[in-house]
Parts: C-alpha cells; sequence; structure tokens
C-alpha cells in the first residue's frame, strides 16, 4: 500500500481531471478520479482518500448533492469545491455543508496546491483535537470514578499506553477494585470505541455452558441446543471481549481459547469449520494466575498468551487519599437516587472511613455510603452511623442452631441445625472464594446449579 496522501479528483471534464492530476502528482501525491458523483461515493466508500476535489456542475448527482451525501458517510472527510462559474449561492451551500474551500476557475496551481495543503493540515489537527478529548474524556472518567490518588493517574498513563495497541491485556486485582471499569476504558481509547464492548463473567456461568457462551453453538450441538445461537466471540465482533475471572476456565476451555486468541478463528459448537473474528481480548482475574500456572491449574502458553500487557489495580487500602471523594461521589448518587436530603459527611465519619480497610475494596464502600444515606435522618451524616455499618459489615455471622419453635421434635431441631449448618458452610466457601460461585461450587463438591438455587433459597449473595 502506498504512504502517498490520495486525492480524489471528481470532474465530469476530462480535461480537467487530467490536469488536477499533472499538478498533484508533481507534488507526490497520489490521484485517482471519478467522472461523476455517484462514481466519486464509491470510490470513497471503497477506499477513502485524504482529500476529495469535487466539481459543483455535474450531470446526474451534482457537486453540492454529493458533498451532502459525502457528509452522511464520512463527515470528517476534507473536501474542496471547484467551478467554472462562481455562484455565491453554491459557495453559501457549499460552506454550509462543510466544504473546507472554493475554488473558481481559472484557479493558478500555487493557489490549488496552497489550498490543499491548507485542508490536509486543518484536517490533521482536528483529527489531533478529537483523539486528545476523547482521551482526556476517557481519563478524566476513571480519575472520576476510581479517584484522585496518583496510584490512580498512573493506571490512567498504563490505559492511554496500552488502549491504541493490539496487546492482549491481563487485569489483576482484589474484588471490587474496579476491573470492568479498567477494561471499558481501554475500550473506549482502543479506537474501538464504536464497536461493542461484551463482558463476561467466567465464574458465573456453569461449567457446561462456557463454551457455548463463548465461542456459540450450532442447532442441535448438544442437549437443548434447539437453535444456533451466537457466542459473545462473535457478539464483539470489531470490538472488544472482557473475560472476568478468566481463571475459572476449565482446561479444555482454555486449550480453545488459546487457539482462537492465535488464529483469530472461531469454531462454534457442532459447526464443521471456523469464522474469522476481529476481537480485542481484555482478560481480568482476582487471582494469583501466575501461581494457578505453578500449580498446573492454568496453562502457561494461555497465560502468556494473556499478558502481554499487565494492569495490577491496588485495593483501596493502598490508595487512602481515593476513599473521602468517592465516599463524597457514592453520597450524591445515593442522594439522588433514594431521594435523600444528605448532603455531607462529618469530619469524624470521614476519618473513620479513611482508617477502614475495606476488603470488599470500593464495592464495600459504595454499599456502606448507600445504607448509611437510606438509613440517615440527617443531613449530615455522623461518625457513629458510619461506625455502626462498618462494624457490621466486618462481623462473621456466628455458627449456630438455627432457632426452632417451642416443644419440636428432635427430628425438626436435627434438620433446622442442618439447614443452618449448610448456610454457613456456603457462605464460608464464598468468603473463601472471593465471591467466585463455580469456586465455591468445587470447594462443597456441588454443582454450579445447586448452590445457586441455595444461595437464592437463603437470601445469599455473591459476594459475602
Amino acid at each position: 500500500m502506498s504512504d502517498k496522501l490520495r486525492i480524489l479528483v471528481a470532474d465530469d471534464d476530462a480535461t480537467n481531471r487530467k490536469l488536477l492530476a499533472a499538478v498533484f502528482q508533481a507534488e507526490g501525491f497520489e490521484v485517482i478520479a471519478a467522472t461523476d458523483g455517484a462514481e466519486a461515493l464509491q470510490r470513497i466508500a471503497a477506499e477513502p482518500p485524504d482529500l476529495v476535489l469535487l466539481d459543483v456542475r455535474m450531470p446526474g448527482l451534482s457537486g453540492i448533492d454529493t458533498l451532502r451525501r459525502i457528509r452522511e458517510t464520512a463527515p470528517q472527510l476534507p473536501v474542496i469545491m471547484l467551478t467554472s462559474h462562481g455562484e455565491i449561492a453554491d459557495a453559501v451551500e457549499a460552506t454550509k455543508l462543510g466544504a473546507l474551500d472554493f475554488l473558481v476557475r481559472p484557479i493558478p496551481n500555487e493557489k490549488l496546491i496552497l489550498a490543499a495543503g491548507r485542508a490536509l493540515e486543518r484536517q490533521k489537527l482536528e483529527g489531533e483535537v478529537r483523539d486528545l478529548r476523547r482521551r482526556l474524556s476517557a481519563a478524566g472518567d476513571l480519575v472520576r470514578m476510581m479517584g484522585p490518588s496518583e496510584q490512580v493517574r498512573k493506571l490512567v498513563r498504563q490505559v492511554e499506553e496500552v488502549a491504541p495497541t493490539l496487546l492482549t491485556v491481563l487485569i489483576l486485582g482484589e474484588t471490587g477494585t474496579g476491573k470492568e471499569l479498567v477494561a471499558r476504558a481501554i475500550h473506549h481509547q482502543s479506537g474501538r470505541e464504536k464497536g461493542p464492548f461484551i463482558p463476561l463473567d467466567c465464574g458465573a456461568i456453569p461449567e457446561t455452558l462456557v463454551e457455548s457462551e463463548l465461542f456459540g453453538h450450532e442447532k442441535g450441538a448438544f442437549s437443548g441446543a434447539e437453535r444456533k445461537r451466537e457466542g459473545h466471540f462473535q457478539a464483539a465482533e470489531g470490538g472488544t471481549l472482557f473475560l472476568d475471572e478468566i481463571g475459572n476456565l476449565t482446561s479444555a476451555t482454555q486449550g480453545k481459547l488459546l487457539r482462537v486468541l492465535q488464529e483469530r478463528r472461531v469454531q462454534p459448537l457442532g459447526a464443521s469449520r471456523s469464522v474469522p473474528v476481529d476481537v480485542r481480548v481484555i482478560a481480568a482475574t482476582n487471582e494469583a494466575l501466575e501461581q494457578q500456572v505453578s500449580d498446573g491449574k492454568f496453562r502457561q502458553d494461555l497465560f502468556y498468551r494473556l499478558a502481554e500487557f499487565n494492569i495490577r489495580l491496588p485495593p483501596l487500602r493502598e490508595r487512602r487519599e481515593d476513599i473521602v471523594p468517592l465516599a463524597l461521589r457514592f453520597l450524591e448518587e445515593a442522594g439522588l437516587e433514594l431521594r435523600r436530603p444528605v448532603g455531607s459527611l462529618a469530619p469524624q465519619a470521614q476519618e473513620i472511613l479513611g482508617s477502614h480497610r475495606w476488603p470488599g475494596n470500593v464495592r464495600e464502600l459504595r454499599n456502606v455510603v448507600r445504607q448509611a444515606v437510606l438509613q440517615s435522618r440527617e443531613v449530615v451524616i455522623q461518625a457513629e452511623e458510619i461506625g455502626r455499618l462498618i462494624g457490621a459489615a466486618g462481623k462473621k455471622p456466628p455458627v449456630s442452631a438455627a432457632p426452632t419453635r417451642p416443644g419440636a421434635s428432635l427430628r425438626e431441631v436435627a434438620a433446622a441445625a442442618a439447614l443452618e449448618a449448610e448456610k454457613q458452610a456456603i457462605v464460608e466457601a464464598l468468603r473463601a472464594s472471593r465471591g467466585n460461585k463455580s469456586e465455591a461450587a468445587r470447594m462443597l463438591r456441588t454443582d454450579f446449579k445447586t448452590l445457586h438455587l441455595k444461595m437464592k433459597r437463603y437470601g445469599l449473595q455473591r459476594e459475602v
């Protein structure tokens, strides 16, 4: 492919086309030609040029109508209008439609070259400004969502560094630190922001369905596959696929994922052939994935393929200057959402928030603030309210027999105690697995569906 700048000349006059081609080729441009507006639009759709020189008077689709169509399909493409008539109405209309210049023949070569240079330079500067605004907006959103600390600003710089590349990113961090937030920031700064961002929690899907969710399946591929279904890779075409809790994938699925990443092709379950995919993958885990590699639980080759660029999210306890700004943002959001007239946090309440270790990180902080807003009867939340909520959140439920009615039989007492013990076992497994239901199910030697139903029965959340 040529590195030369490409100019499209659209003019129904063959002599004009040849003259313009000669002028710009002598200046090192690549020139392509179109004999009318319709052909110009076809060429722009097939391979957009860097600049368009468009004659106003052409048979069929006029220059003004062609410009109007260009603005619909390629709004940033610079266009210079050329005419032999110099009608003011055409010049005004072309300017309204975004033409960068309107030149009346005869046009000296030097004026043509100068106008083209100005148009290309303006286009370059506008592109740089748009890119800078996009990056500043994304960076500002990340700081607003995660806090103003130097650790977050370092994270912003990492996102800006890796986002425009094709590298696969592995995000490491405890539960509640904002891994999906960072993945979305990478997506929005990657040049793929117009494509979809598809998140998939690998720890929240039964093992038997993970491959179908990732790669899709054909009708009849397995029991219950009543129709063809597109997988997350196909759904993320042209965009980003975020694989959260990647460490929960089985060895077989890890192997298939590695092949997809290497070949950029996906073969749905039950399909006879693979299909190409254009997807950027960002993976995340709250586990020590390197240790899983050492223990033989995670494929080393897949690990290195995923970890082309690593981003570690520090827990909230390591960036305490973010705690109060985040709490105040959560306070404002909760006040609006819950329609509570809570305006601020007392200084002592802020001190308590700042000194807590926040094992659940930002998610825990948000929950505490929302509960405080909901329960507060004052405009200013006091230290006692925050202290009570943090203390309640930090207490582990004691293991005790479930209450029974007076006169209950031993069998009824034993059944109630068994239910209480089962609930407590689920609570402990979820805590040990940091809320990962697939891992908790393995620890309890049960299946994902059974665990999910029991959690629902006992009113347990994913993270305990």
